[in-house]
């Protein structure tokens, strides 16, 4: 079903929205990283249910359980398991739906592709299997911590209203992760209107990461920029996916959009960053900055036509506990997945050249 991601630093997530429990098993994570519980639970709270009028009502702790992995307060060098358990999913909620495809959602290829389905909330398509992918990504994100990388995630946009400013400080002040006060405000009363028509919207999260080292990536089909994107598209609900300039790129001459160089105390510098940090599929040591496109949230209390599985049209209302608007939530899922590429290709790029391997394994050596 294609619940593995990554090459060296990989993740295993496994669970379904209305079973017992969701989790992920982390492997390849190196030994001596200093990781403490709290650090992974900081990560999950920021996407749980129930923070805000905007986010579903559904009542979890997400209380997360490391089965493995972690010893004194530091990673062992062996897989790391993880667990949530489900404690407020109500199957009955979803028994009226068992014989019909809901518009947006993956039931009907789901059900096309395995002749059965798991209509408790969607089952392994539910935004809940992103709660392995936030605990993976918690213990990536504190690996490129530890070499000096960090990270600025937040809400760009909601509908038609985007961010004029970015205050990181605000981010946290408002349910939206927006860090501009007043688009927020906007943004607030436009799903407010959504809601009261029982409809629901989309919007864009950005993420900004420094500090990478040059040279992340591979320069023909393991691209910086191409594995950011499966990432960044595996996750539900997501639909586009842009880098620096992206699509506004095809709009500008070559003269602007090339990024000059120059040198300044000793250091390779950009007088722009039309390229959003990565040139030729690789990392070039300035800001890493990339959008994610999220849809409107699927599940919806207006009327919509559908067909059920006897292929007899029909239509549906879905009411329950659903979010008017994902984005708030996906941010720390971008965020995650991005660390989750980084960190894998971190480790991947140790081998690239041999006075590296030199420094490991013949650390007396003389060139």
């Amino acid at each position: 079903m294609g619940s593995i991601f990554g090459t060296l630093f990989r993740v295993s997530t496994w669970g379904e929205s209305h079973g017992a429990a969701v989790g992920v098993v982390v492997d390849g994570v190196p030994a001596g990283l200093p990781l403490e519980m709290e650090e992974v639970q900081a990560f999950l709270d920021r996407r749980k249910p129930g923070q805000s009028r905007y986010a579903s009502a559904r009542a979890e702790d997400d209380r997360v359980e490391i089965l493995s992995g972690i010893f004194e307060g530091q990673t062992t060098g062996t897989p790391i398991s993880m667990m949530v358990r489900n404690a407020d999913h109500r199957s009955a909620d979803y028994s009226h739906i068992q014989h019909i495809f809901r518009p947006g959602h993956a039931d009907y290829t789901f059900w096309q592709k395995y002749g059965i389905r798991d209509y408790r909330g969607g089952g392994r398509s539910s935004a809940r299997e992103t709660i392995g992918r936030v605990a993976g990504g918690a213990i990536a994100a504190k690996l490129l911590e530890e070499m000096g990388m960090d990270f600025l995630t937040y809400t760009k946009s909601i509908g038609p209203h985007e961010i004029f400013h970015i205050h990181p400080e605000e981010i946290a002040e408002n349910p939206l992760n927006m860090p501009d006060k007043g688009a927020a405000e906007k943004a607030m009363a436009y799903i407010e209107e959504a809601m009261r028509d029982s409809d629901s919207v989309g919007g864009v999260v950005e993420c900004r990461v420094n500090g990478l080292p040059v040279g992340l990536g591979e320069n023909v089909f393991e691209k910086l920029d191409a594995r950011l994107a499966e990432a960044m598209l595996s996750i539900g609900a997501a639909k586009g996916f842009e880098i620096g300039a992206g699509f506004e790129a095809a709009g500008l001459r070559g003269s602007i959009d090339n990024d000059a160089f120059k040198a300044e105390d000793g250091r390779v510098q950009k007088n722009t960053n039309y390229s959003g940090g990565v040139l030729g599929g690789m990392s070039d040591g300035s800001e890493l900055v990339f959008r994610v496109a999220f849809k409107p949230t699927p599940s919806i209390a207006r009327e919509q036509s559908t067909i059920t599985t006897e292929l007899e049209n029909t239509t549906i209302s879905i009411h329950g506990r659903h979010d008017p608007v994902i984005v708030p939530r996906a941010v720390v899922v971008v965020e995650s997945m991005a660390a989750l590429v980084l960190a894998d290709l971190l480790l991947l790029n140790a081998t690239a050249r041999m006075e590296w391997l030199h420094r490991i394994y013949d650390p007396g050596r003389t060139e």
